[in-house]
């Protein structure tokens, strides 16, 4: 009877992790610059277009360094809400609109469950580290340049280099 319970639970969870791999989604990387009152700062995101990628978001991320974040694209302007379950690293997120102007600019707690919601219709949202829009003097009435994109191999370089000078 242990043998038999054991190949269930063996079965069951190789059948979990399946799904779940099944379930992980593949981003599109570019970069795009922020124009601020004084400064134009760069930084890296992952792109979530679709319902899947939307959905997964910066789930299950361990990190997320400063100059990268994931960018939410949306179809039209729509309230848009946003929760952190699985999510365990802290995160701001500016809402955007169809301009690229930021409207609004909330800090989200690991974890938690609580929806925040965009305070009028957006098209865009961008999710960082906590902190990161301050660190940089990103606020409300700053632009995103949601046309300007570089190359996979540029991105890829530049998170490289990120990476060296965290350590």
């Amino acid at each position: 009877m242990n043998f038999r319970r054991s190949c269930v639970v063996l079965v069951l969870f190789c059948t979990c992790m399946y799904n779940c791999a099944a379930a992980t989604q593949t981003f599109e990387k570019r970069q795009y610059t922020l124009e601020t009152a004084e400064d134009t700062i760069t930084i890296n995101v992952e792109i979530a277009r679709t319902d899947a990628q939307r959905a997964q978001g910066l789930m299950f991320r361990k990190t997320v360094p400063d100059g990268t974040g994931m960018l939410f694209i949306f179809e039209r302007d729509q309230i848009l809400s946003f929760w952190m379950k699985n999510t365990g690293v802290p995160l701001s997120i500016a809402f955007i609109s169809y301009d690229g102007r930021i409207v609004e600019i909330r800090n989200m707690e690991p974890l938690s469950r609580m929806p925040i919601q965009s305070s009028r219709s957006v098209r865009y949202a961008l999710e960082v580290p906590q902190g990161w829009f301050d660190r940089v003097g990103v606020t409300i009435g700053s632009r995103i340049e949601l046309h300007e994109s570089a190359s996979q191999a540029d991105f890829e370089e530049r998170s490289s280099a990120i990476g060296e000078n965290s350590r």
